[in-house]
């Protein structure tokens, strides 16, 4: 007679090189319980366009400007306070809340640093939910072509990466990871999410990130870059 099997667990995270790469099989890791208990933890966002894509869409380049890729985050803390950081507001602090910051604008991708996210895992029992995303400034129609890839480098703990290479529509900004405090622990999940701009308005895409995760921020205009 057959046995009863039960189903498998979820997929662990693949480990190797030091590092652990988060996919969509195995899309979470807890930071806790691989030692990451403190210090500032860096967010690395870099990007390529593949080859061929500049002849496309990627190829309508305005005034030879190159593809200028942002790295945001919207941040929630246990306390109810909310906002968001990007380049062309709040770029944060870590020394007070949201325990976040912002540190350059890389608009090129080409220095090897990329764009940089700190956050401070000394206040990991003030964070509730920080959500990482990535938005097409300028240099690009949307994400169809391009690969970006985020890392998280722990201190005490491996490397954290994963990648976005599948947008298969219009859409303008990439949501990489959502970091929670589950019982106290902050688990990092791999999101893998395009999200589109509202209709008509292609530079409402952090809204339209924020109506996805219910974030309900109140939105106004931005000045853009200088």
């Amino acid at each position: 007679p057959g046995q009863y099997a039960p189903p498998p667990g979820p997929a662990q995270p693949q480990q190797g090189g030091g590092k652990i790469s988060l996919t969509k099989n195995a899309p979470a890791v807890s930071l806790t319980k691989h030692g990451a208990t403190g210090g500032h933890m860096r967010v690395n966002l870099n990007w390529t366009a593949r080859e061929g894509a500049a002849k496309g869409r990627l190829g309508k380049r305005r005034r030879g400007i190159d593809l200028d890729l942002d790295l945001c985050c919207l941040w929630e803390l246990q306390d109810g306070r909310k906002g968001i950081i990007h380049a062309i507001g709040d770029m944060g602090a870590l020394d007070r809340a949201p325990f976040i910051k912002l540190d350059k604008d890389d608009r090129t991708g080409a220095i090897e640093s990329g764009e940089n996210l700190h956050i401070n895992l000394d206040h990991t029992k003030d964070f509730k939910r920080i959500l990482v995303f990535a938005e097409i400034y300028e240099g690009a129609d949307d994400f169809r072509g391009l690969d970006a890839i985020a890392t998280l480098f722990p201190v005490g703990a491996p490397p954290i990466d994963m990648r976005m290479d599948d947008c298969m529509d219009a859409s303008r900004d990439a949501v990489l990871a959502l970091i929670e405090n589950v019982n106290g622990e902050l688990v990092v999940r791999r999101e893998g999410r395009f999200i589109l701009p509202p209709p008509g308005r292609p530079r409402w895409g952090k809204m339209a990130v924020d109506q996805a995760y219910a974030w309900n921020l109140e939105w106004v205009a931005s000045r853009g870059k200088d």
